[in-house]
C-alpha cells in the first residue's frame, strides 16, 4: 500500500508541475498580447513614449478602454 501511495504522490506532483508550466505559459501569453496591443495603440496613436508618464497612461487607458465599452455595446 506505501509504494501506491508514493507512486499517486509522484504522479499528483508531476500533474502539479505541468500545471505550473502551463499556467506560466498562459501568464507569458498574455503579456506578449499586452505588450503588442500597447505597442500598436502608441504607435497608431503617435504617441512619443518620452512624454508619457504614468499618470498620462492611465488616463489613456481609462478612455480607451470606456470607448471599447460604448463601442462594444452599439453592436
Amino acid at each position: 500500500m506505501i509504494g501506491g501511495i508514493v507512486m499517486s504522490q509522484s504522479n499528483l506532483e508531476k500533474q502539479e508541475a505541468k500545471l505550473k508550466a502551463l499556467n506560466q505559459k498562459i501568464k507569458d501569453e498574455k503579456n506578449k498580447i499586452e505588450q503588442r496591443l500597447g505597442k500598436q495603440i502608441i504607435s497608431q496613436s503617435n504617441l512619443d513614449y518620452a512624454n508619457l508618464s504614468n499618470d498620462q497612461i492611465k488616463i489613456l487607458a481609462k478612455q480607451f478602454s470606456e470607448f471599447l465599452k460604448v463601442k462594444l455595446v452599439d453592436h
